[in-house]
This record gives C-alpha cells, sequence and structure tokens, in this order.
C-alpha cells in the first residue's frame, strides 16, 4: 500500500486551532498562541490595556498595570464561545458548529498603600489565571479530490491482485480537545503617582489531545468497492514558565503610555503519547474493508496496538507590547496596543527536530497586532467597544492552498457594558472574531487543501468585587 503521511495545520488566530497528529512545526506555533481571554471589561474593548491597568485581566499584558488599582479586587469570568467552521473541499461544502463553556479567567489583586516612603506611595500584588489556549474544536472536510491513497487491499489473493485506484470521495474529521492555561503572579509599584513598575512570573499547564480520522471510498474498474479508514490520536501534555516586565508613565493627567516585554516561554518537558510509529504516518490504526470479500484488514488485530511516546522541549517567542492612553476624567477614555512577536524564534528541541526549527527560520515572520478599546461612563453604567487585527506569522497568507501552513490575518470586534453596584460590579461582552485557513490532509500527492471560514462569536460575563 502507498505510504499515507499526514501533515498538521494550524491557524495563527487567538479564538481557533487545529492539528493533527504529529505535526510538530504546527504544534509549536500552536503553543505560541493566545486566545486573550479576560474579564469580561478587558474582552470588551479587544484588550487594549497596556497603558491602562485598573482590572485584573492586565496583568498579562503588562505586570505594571495592577498598581493602578486603587482598593483590592478579586474578578471572575465565565465565556461561552461559538465556534463556526465550514469547510470547502473541491466544492463541497460543510459547516460544523460547537458551543463551549468555561471559567476562562479569575484573579485578585491586593492593594498595600506604603507608609515608609512618599516617593514610593502603593505597591499592589496580582494573582490570576486565565485559559490562554483553548484547544476545542471540531470540523469536517468531504469531497472527492480524484486521487485515491489506499488502492491495495493487504488480504487480496488474487492474482493479479485488484488495484483500487479510482477515487470515489474522502472524508476527514478532526477533533481536538484540552487547553494551555496560565498562571501570572505580579508585583507592581508606584512612584511619585506617576510611574508604574511591575514584574511578573507566568506559569504554564498543557495539556492536548487530538484526534483524527480519514475514510477514502474507492473502486475499481469493475466496481469492486474499497472503504478505508484511517485513524490517529495524540496525546499530549506539559509545563512552561515565562518572565515578564512592564512599565505605565503618566505623562498627563489625561495621557498615559506604556511598554512591556514578556519573555518566551520555556516549556522544559511535553510528554506525547501517540498511535504513529516513527513519525511515519503509516502506522496509525488502520481499517480496510472491499466490497468483494468478507475479511476486513485491520493493523491492530491480534492485541497489537501501535504506540510511540517522545518528550521534548519547546520554546515560544518573546513579545513586546507597545501602549498609549488617552483619559477624560471620569467620562471616558481610548486605548490602542501594538504588539511586536518574532514566530522564527520558536525552538523544539530533544528530539531531530532540524526540519521543523528550519521551517520557523523560513516560513515565518515577525507578526503585528494592532488592538484599540473604548470606554465611556453614565454614571455607574459603562458601556465598551474594540477592535483588533493580529497578522498570521505565516509568510505564506494563503497564496497557494498547497503550502504546508496557510492562513489569514485575524480580525474582530467586540462591545460589552457594565453596571457598579458600589462593592462590586457586574460586566458582559460580545466578541465576533473571523478568518481563512487551509487544512492539507495529504502530503506527497497531488492533493489540494481544503479551505476553512472559521468564525468565532464569544459570550463573556464577569463579577468583581471590591475586597
Amino acid at each position: 500500500m502507498k505510504r499515507f503521511i499526514t501533515i498538521a495545520m494550524l491557524f495563527a488566530t487567538p479564538f481557533m486551532s487545529f492539528s493533527q497528529s504529529l505535526g510538530y512545526q504546527d504544534l509549536g506555533l500552536l503553543f505560541s498562541q493566545n486566545d486573550h481571554n479576560g474579564s469580561a471589561r478587558f474582552t470588551a474593548m479587544s484588550g487594549a490595556f497596556g497603558a491602562l491597568g485598573g482590572d485584573v485581566s492586565s496583568i498579562n499584558v503588562n505586570p505594571a498595570g495592577i498598581s493602578v488599582f486603587k482598593n483590592s479586587t478579586f474578578s471572575s469570568t465565565f465565556n461561552s464561545r461559538n465556534s463556526e467552521i465550514i469547510s470547502n473541499y473541491y466544492g463541497t461544502l460543510k459547516a460544523n458548529s460547537d458551543q463551549f463553556i468555561n471559567l476562562s479567567h479569575a484573579g485578585a489583586v491586593l492593594v498595600f498603600n506604603n507608609t515608609y516612603s512618599k516617593d514610593w506611595s502603593k505597591f499592589a500584588i496580582g494573582l490570576g489565571y486565565r485559559i490562554q489556549k483553548d484547544f476545542n474544536d471540531t470540523f469536517l472536510s468531504q469531497g472527492n479530490s480524484g486521487v485515491a491513497t489506499f488502492t491495495e487491499y493487504p488480504l487480496d489473493t488474487n492474482e493479479p491482485a485488484f488495484v483500487y485506484d479510482i477515487a470515489d470521495e474522502q472524508r476527514y474529521t478532526s477533533i481536538n480537545s484540552g487547553k494551555l492555561s496560565e498562571l501570572n503572579v505580579g508585583l507592581s509599584s508606584v512612584y511619585q503617582n506617576k510611574l508604574h513598575v511591575g514584574l511578573g512570573l507566568n506559569f504554564y499547564d498543557l495539556n492536548l489531545t487530538q484526534r483524527s480520522t480519514l475514510t477514502e471510498f474507492n473502486s475499481d474498474t469493475n466496481g469492486n468497492e474499497l472503504d478505508a479508514n484511517f485513524y490517529q490520536e495524540n496525546f499530549t501534555t506539559g509545563a512552561g514558565f515565562s518572565v515578564s516586565a512592564g512599565f505605565i508613565y503618566k505623562a498627563h493627567q489625561n495621557f498615559r503610555f506604556g511598554l512591556a516585554y514578556q519573555s518566551s516561554a520555556y516549556f522544559t518537558e511535553i510528554s506525547e503519547e501517540s498511535n504513529i510509529i516513527a513519525n511515519d504516518g503509516f502506522y496509525g490504526d488502520t481499517e480496510i474493508i472491499v466490497s468483494n470479500d468478507n475479511l476486513i484488514y485491520e493493523n491492530t488485530a491480534g492485541g497489537y496496538f501501535p504506540s510511540q511516546g517522545l518528550i521534548y522541549r519547546l520554546k515560544t517567542p518573546s513579545k513586546l507590547t507597545a501602549s498609549a492612553a488617552l483619559i477624560f476624567g471620569k467620562n471616558g477614555l481610548l486605548s490602542i496596543d501594538y504588539t511586536n512577536k518574532n514566530y522564527k524564534n520558536i525552538r523544539l528541541n530533544g528530539a531531530n527536530f532540524t526540519t521543523e526549527n528550519q521551517f520557523f527560520q523560513n516560513n515565518l515572520k515577525n507578526t503585528h497586532d494592532v488592538r484599540m478599546g473604548t470606554e465611556w461612563r453614565f454614571d455607574r453604567l459603562s458601556v465598551r467597544a474594540g477592535l483588533f487585527k493580529e497578522q498570521t506569522p505565516n509568510i505564506n497568507n494563503l497564496l497557494n492552498e498547497n503550502s504546508i501552513v496557510n492562513s489569514s490575518d485575524a480580525e474582530g470586534y467586540s462591545f460589552g457594558a457594565g453596571y457598579n453596584f458600589g462593592n462590586f460590579k457586574l460586566d458582559f461582552a460580545y466578541s465576533d472574531n473571523n478568518r481563512t485557513a487551509s487544512y492539507n490532509m495529504y502530503s506527497g500527492f497531488n492533493v489540494n487543501a481544503a479551505v476553512l471560514k472559521l468564525n468565532n462569536k464569544i459570550f463573556t460575563a464577569s463579577v468583581t468585587l471590591d475586597l
């Protein structure tokens, strides 16, 4: 039988991702991405908080922002994500929609007045949990490329053996679950009520399950049929850490700017268990049925289950965020964040990852991301809105569907409102983001990738308590 190899496709989007088993260059990219989860206020303003602070979620953008708080605060956030994926594979459209509910963010800031120094009048300690990347998603592609890759039946005793080289249809299902969660610990202080400085430690917990099934329906010139099912699964866990630092300077009562740096995240041990042997893609779970024979070929028959374990290390890109904000007293504000992230710096270690590391160098680039947000207050009621655009890290921006990794820039909008009851606040937000990406199910065959249109609609609700 022809050797079949699957290639993973990921989308550099803050709210959506896919990975087929054992595409290490794509896993490295996936684990470097960020969904920008946070409080409903943070989400409604598209996360543009680098020069603002004053929100528990801002600790993961600029740790200096936690000393903007006047009082100690606790916040908890739930979100509901509706994900729709429309696949176009050789003219056949398939839509898949799922809904996921998460505790996406929770955190607290403790504020202490410093009675020992007039210059350093206040310092704050922040602790936050959030889902950096939500892996839960499913999609189905179906159509006919005209290319058959499972063309023989391994138990065929005919002379000559039947050749099932007429492609009737292909179906591909990808099911992913898990998350990359983040624990932020930050320290911040304010100097002469103008300069806020902060340091942060960030700890990551990784858990990803990937399951994919490719089904081919092929036939021969006599009308005999062959149905092949090829199943892959991959279970990945890991832990990592990074450090961050930043400042916010109040240049004027109506203007402030900030700068923050977050180091690469270092995953010192990522453990993977898979049913793929030696990365060749053929030794997954394979089942082949033919219409002219009562036998079913299964490569797992007799108690044999292919399995491979691998432990490796990963370094993700660092990022630099510059921010500015206009403050209109107690009436409202405008804020903008710009983030530069160099995806070329992704590195895999612990095995022979020469090809993958060359891929990062040759096919990825610096990204320039912009987030803008605004908030206006009407007594106890606040209304908010935001816009964002994030560049794809892929040099090939949907120019060629056959390239290994392809995707378009991600863009979206958000809005929301909140009400201040005094000791606690209730906030809501809605965000919508979309992009187009390609997913290549085959390698080594002249088969086009499926084109996927991805849309996420996210509803977020937060409760904030003043301690």
